[in-house]
């Protein structure tokens, strides 16, 4: 998994502390953990493009959550940063070479490649535990740990409310 997931998952928190009145620039953004804005900018406009942001142009533009952050889950932010393709990609080599087809290490050409199998099995309980939290629940977990960091956000982006 690319960096930008975490980036993505990062600013999905921060604008959710922010609020849906408040849109906040990809620059902005970026500046708060120090990362290139080019780059941040990218991951918004991959967010924006699956509808877990909306940007808007303008003075007072950018960036904010498009749906509460209870309907954001962190396989919405995987999937819009990495796309929906499977991690592993079975090519059956096990058919190839010395390890051809008649092999015992191959097995027989209509069974299942175990191993493509055993990787499916984990990636989709992967898939499942990153649809059951939300950006909420992370937030209900950071607020858990560190309950000054929404504050803190808050201050840092020029939002006054308590």
């Amino acid at each position: 998994m690319n960096e930008g997931v975490e980036w993505a998952v990062h600013s999905c928190l921060n604008l959710a502390w922010l609020g849906e009145d408040r849109a906040v620039p990809a620059a902005k953004l970026a500046a708060f953990y120090e990362l290139p804005a080019a780059y941040m900018n990218k991951q918004l406009q991959a967010l924006a493009r699956a509808g877990i942001v909306t940007s808007t142009s303008g003075p007072r533009g950018g960036f904010r959550l498009a749906r509460p952050p209870e309907k954001i889950t962190l396989m919405d932010v995987v999937a819009a940063i990495e796309g929906s393709e499977e991690a592993f990609r079975c090519t059956e080599i096990r058919h190839r070479g010395g390890s051809g087809s008649g092999s015992a290490v191959s097995g027989r050409g209509d069974t299942p490649c175990a191993i493509h199998t055993s990787m499916r099995k984990a990636e989709l309980a992967w898939r499942r535990e990153l649809a059951s939290q939300s950006i909420a629940d992370i937030a209900a977990t950071v607020d858990e740990h560190s309950p000054a960091a929404a504050e803190r956000v808050r201050r840092w982006f020029g939002d006054t409310r308590t």
